[in-house]
């Protein structure tokens, strides 16, 4: 049995098959790219990621998506669905809706039936270009005035439209409206030592992961390439280079000079990997695919749950060695 197990250590990973690395503290999901996120008990897994993420875009006049970096307001626009529509055999029907809610704005009802929308074409996100369902006149509307010029919401089409993830790090995997890919993870333990180095300390929400996780040293989800939660097994491909978004205040939607300032001084390209890679960014936070997701039907009825332990399969020694 010991050599069996000194075998599969060998083959994945560090000494040991496979090791308690953290738990799962908290999940979120993020319907509107660029809005506010849900934290939700559950949320299963898709082949494009979490269930409803960043499946909703605000476009300009141009059809160009709109984020935090250019309309920092959508900080404060808060998105909730139905608890039910997190289950496993949840399906939309005509009277289900996600609500959206701003200041000094009524709610905004969006059907998660998309059945009467039509779509819209050359709606652009980074590189992507393709169609999208349009969410109608009130939604438009309701978009054009809080950000004061025209605004309109669309909901990626699943049915017809692939995105898919840069081959280079993730071969056959896509993902919807999220930035690169469909999972970010970061723990409580890299959060905290980024608070001790600062005044005045920063919530999770600055960055904007999926998973949220504890238990692990700080910084320790560099190093996993390989992990398991609850049967799924996910692959750290790339670690996460941060933009303007987490210098924005998520209670008031203004830009500070936090945490960018304090994460050049330790965690900048030209410190963690010693040389001209990566040079001029900072970074934090692990990006994740699911291996799972590349066969829908392997992943159907799939989920992860608050409380999960996260186990390491593989890692590597340093974070110098990581994917940028």
């Amino acid at each position: 049995m010991e050599k069996a197990t000194a075998l599969l250590g060998s083959l994945f990973g560090r000494g040991v098959a496979e090791q308690d690395a953290a738990k799962v503290k908290e999940l979120f999901v993020y319907p509107i790219k660029g809005c506010r996120g849900i934290s939700v008990p559950f949320a299963c897994v898709s082949p494009t990621g979490f269930r409803w993420d960043r499946q909703w875009l605000i476009v300009n006049s141009k059809c160009r998506a709109y984020t935090q970096r250019v309309e920092p307001k959508l900080a404060l626009v808060q998105v909730s669905l139905p608890m039910e529509a997190f289950t496993e055999d949840f399906k939309p029907k005509s009277d289900t809706f996600m609500t959206v809610k701003a200041p000094d704005m009524y709610p905004l009802q969006i059907p998660l039936f998309q059945d009467t929308f039509q779509r819209i074409d050359n709606i652009s996100v980074w590189e992507w270009c393709g169609s999208a369902f349009d969410q109608g006149e009130n939604a438009a509307n309701w978009f054009s005035t809080y950000l004061g010029k025209p605004s309109r919401l669309v909901r990626f089409d699943t049915e017809s439209e692939v995105r898919p993830i840069d081959e280079n790090y993730a071969r056959g995997y896509k993902t919807m409206f999220s930035d690169e890919y469909p999972f970010l993870m970061i723990s409580q333990s890299s959060l905290d030592t980024l608070n001790k180095h600062l005044t005045e300390s920063l919530p999770i929400n600055r960055f904007r992961p999926n998973i949220f996780v504890e238990g692990c040293e700080p910084f320790a989800e560099d190093l996993w390439q390989t992990l398991r939660i609850n049967g799924l097994t996910f692959h750290g491909v790339k670690l996460c280079a941060r933009c303007k978004v987490p210098t924005l205040n998520q209670e008031t939607g203004i830009a500070e000079k936090e945490p960018t300032e304090t994460l050049s001084k330790f965690r900048s390209g030209e410190i963690l990997f010693s040389g001209k890679k990566a040079r001029g960014k900072v970074f934090f936070g692990q990006n994740l695919i699911c291996e799972e997701s590349l066969n829908p039907k392997a992943c159907l009825g799939k989920v992860i749950r608050v409380g999960d332990m996260v186990h390491v399969v593989k890692k590597i020694n340093s974070s110098a060695e990581a994917a940028t």
